[in-house]
């Protein structure tokens, strides 16, 4: 079964709520809730990866100094098996915005259960509330 990495990140801002991203029509998983991120280029670190991620869908500049790891997600799904990590990021340059038509939603970690996720996300909820609450 192919190994596949993505990385993705817990942006937290200053009210302790977490940005998810809802996968578009046309994606695979479309109209799931997501943590930002993205798959790695061949060659690529998992930080640098995510920082590009971040400028792309959002339009923010951060650190890698800023990202610190958390936890990680380990899913077979039918055709591959997911390894993301999760890293925590509370320090950002510029405004959140939808680059790629996403719809976005700050949510205090207590209600990250009450949006439609991909299995894979799913057991990362316990890790995010157990940090903001």
């Amino acid at each position: 079964m192919k190994l596949t990495l993505v990385v993705a990140c817990a942006l937290i801002d200053a009210d302790n709520r977490v940005l998810i991203a809802q996968r578009p029509q046309g994606k695979t998983l479309a109209g799931l809730w997501e943590f930002p991120g993205g798959k790695l280029e061949p060659g690529e670190r998992p930080e640098p990866a995510l920082i590009r991620e971040l400028q792309e869908e959002l339009g923010i500049i951060t650190q890698e100094a800023c990202l610190a790891p958390l936890t990680f997600a380990s899913h077979a799904y039918d055709d591959f098996h997911l390894l993301m990590p999760l890293y925590i990021c509370r320090r950002w340059q510029g405004d959140v915005a939808a680059r790629e038509g996403q719809k976005l939603a700050w949510v205090r970690a207590n209600k990250l259960r009450d949006y439609p996720m991909p299995p894979a996300d799913i057991p990362l909820i316990a890790h995010l509330t157990d940090l903001l609450l």
